[in-house]
């Protein structure tokens, strides 16, 4: 399987995990972290699949971008996750998940930012 297909199959699994989330946010639970969680991941959704497209246009240099992707793949993941599961179970994943998280997905934006600079096509 390409990075393609799994950036772009992991992108709709965190769509479809986002929406989840807003819904129980919205039904279940009311907790601000729940609705985050569905956020981030939705947010975050929408670039990978935009990303993609233009790494495979050729407008983002492709190594670091595949590298970019994943890391806001998994940071976004690492992320809702901690808050989800604090949402519904008033614990986290494991001390500092979050913020770890989070540091990934700032990470990949910044690699998509020398993706785009070093890219061969503008």
């Amino acid at each position: 399987m390409t990075a393609t297909k799994i950036h772009l199959a992991l992108a709709a699994l965190m769509g479809f995990a986002g929406v989840a989330l807003l819904a129980a946010a919205a039904h279940i639970t009311g907790t601000a972290n729940v609705q985050t969680a569905g956020q981030m991941l939705l947010f975050h959704a929408s670039v990978v699949i935009g990303a993609t497209a233009a790494r495979r246009g050729g407008h983002l240099h492709d190594v670091i971008a595949r590298i970019a992707l994943s890391a806001a793949i998994l940071g976004a993941a690492l992320f809702a996750a901690d808050l989800a599961r604090r949402g519904f179970a008033n614990e986290g994943l494991f001390p500092r998940a979050a913020p770890i998280g989070g540091w990934f997905m700032l990470g990949g934006w910044l690699g998509l930012a020398v993706a785009a600079v070093t890219a061969k096509r503008g």
